[in-house]
């Protein structure tokens, strides 16, 4: 279903108020202000300001001291479909080298920190953005932003409401020293999921001059390394039993605990293994952990010398929206009038996301994303999380006018045209 002539027009009208520069320039603005899980209050106060001053009907919503949401509205004539443009506002690490570093790697590179104020803004002629989030999730942001505005602007008629959320607490990590904020929770004040596991290999507390095979003294190190490469290789199997439609449900050995590292010379009497496992969203957490059970099990049966003990501490359950509900299938329409070919369905991947909570609360939704990683990533970027830190423009330019096709495709639209209840 093509837009008719009226709605035709109101989308090329709207994409001519789309300024690159400015879509830039706002992500390199927000890229610059610090804002880690549970600590995002400094930018929702930039973006709460600027989206006033670009005229919108914005309106800051604090959660706790250091973090906050940012919503803003374009109300429409009544009877229609509303949209909620959202992302997420904060960044998975917290850019200390005290912190972060070795887990990260050596050094924190320029695409996993902020940008600072005495570096250049244009960091080249390719239109990159480079600094933590700038991609992910600072581009789509910033985006929804300028999509936001370029409707405002063009003066759209609207059916229905068109909103705009960005939300703290998005990322998949629970962030102790800011109130247990994470987890999508920001969504609250307002794809996959995951389920988090401990497992705790026992043993004795030892010396380092004690020879080995003594009676009486088990190391937990040791055994630990063997059940890390037995979960390995199980993960591998679960995520291709447990793959759905575009979920691939990886899952990883994320951290490992053991010991005093001040005191090497007493092994410790435990080592923790720590697992990210992903579900999707046509498995529960209760399915996934009686999968894990059942691999614990073998592992026991297999070497029962292992002393082992485990329990899941976080799930977070996977949601889908059906590929007939409307807005999927205006997503579609918006990528092929972008791309001006077929839609091309991305490769299965396991990234956790708001989206989760946000379909768990009966909201269908649609992701548009952009190409990740970018094809201009510089290759001292490229290992690692990829580009998550690196943002090229016109990838974002493009995500825009697909944005702005399902808004106008959908809110111009009478709530019974696409499927909902009249009222």
């Amino acid at each position: 279903m093509a837009l008719d002539a009226h709605r035709q027009a109101a989308f090329e009208k709207a994409c001519r108020h789309i300024d690159a520069r400015r879509l830039r320039r706002r992500l390199q603005q927000i890229t610059a202000i610090h804002s880690p899980t549970g600590a995002e209050r400094a930018l929702a106060e930039f973006l709460h300001g600027h989206l006033k001053e670009a005229g919108a009907t914005a309106a800051l919503q604090p959660i706790g001291d250091g973090s906050a949401n940012v919503h803003a509205r374009q109300s429409g004539r009544g009877g229609g479909a509303s949209v909620l443009l959202y992302a997420p506002i904060d960044t998975h690490l917290d850019a200390d080298p005290a912190i972060d570093v070795p887990w990260v790697g050596p050094t924190l590179r320029r695409d996993m920190r902020p940008i600072p104020a005495d570096e250049p803004l244009v960091d080249d002629p390719e239109e990159l953005v480079i600094g933590l989030g700038a991609a992910n999730p600072k581009g789509m942001a910033a985006t929804l932003i300028e999509a936001f505005l370029a409707i405002q602007e063009a003066g759209v008629p609207l059916a229905g409401d068109l909103l705009l959320g960005l939300a703290g607490g998005g990322m998949p990590w629970t962030e102790t020293r800011r109130a247990n904020r994470g987890l999508g929770d920001g969504v609250y004040h307002l794809e996959p999921g995951l389920c988090w596991f401990k497992v705790v290999v026992g043993g004795t507390l030892g010396y380092a001059g004690i020879p080995r095979g003594r009676p009486g003294f088990r190391s937990s190190i040791v055994p630990a390394a063997k059940v890390v490469l037995r979960l390995e290789d199980w993960l591998t199997r679960y995520a291709a039993a447990n793959k759905s439609g575009q979920v691939l449900p990886e899952g990883w050995v994320s951290a490992l605990r053991a010991g005093w590292p001040d005191k090497p010379a007493f092994p410790s009497a435990a080592t923790e293994i720590y697992l990210d496992v992903r579900c999707s969203p046509r498995t529960t957490p209760a399915d996934v952990k009686a999968q894990f059970a059942a691999a614990i099990e073998a592992i026991r049966r297999d070497d029962p010398s292992l002393e082992l003990a485990w329990e899941m501490i976080a799930a977070y359950p996977g949601a889908s929206t059906g590929p007939d509900n409307w807005i999927i299938r205006s997503a579609v329409r918006a990528w092929e009038a972008v791309e001006g070919k077929a839609h091309e369905p991305s490769q299965p991947r396991g990234g956790q996301t708001d989206i989760s909570l946000i379909r768990n609360l009966h909201i269908p939704t649609a992701r548009i994303g952009w190409n990740s990683p970018p094809a201009k990533l510089p290759p001292e970027f490229a290992e690692g999380l990829g580009g998550m830190g690196v943002a090229y423009v016109p990838d974002f330019v493009a995500a825009c006018r697909k944005v702005i096709h399902i808004v106008i495709d959908t809110c111009t639209r009478r709530r019974a045209d696409v499927g909902l209840q009249e009222h």
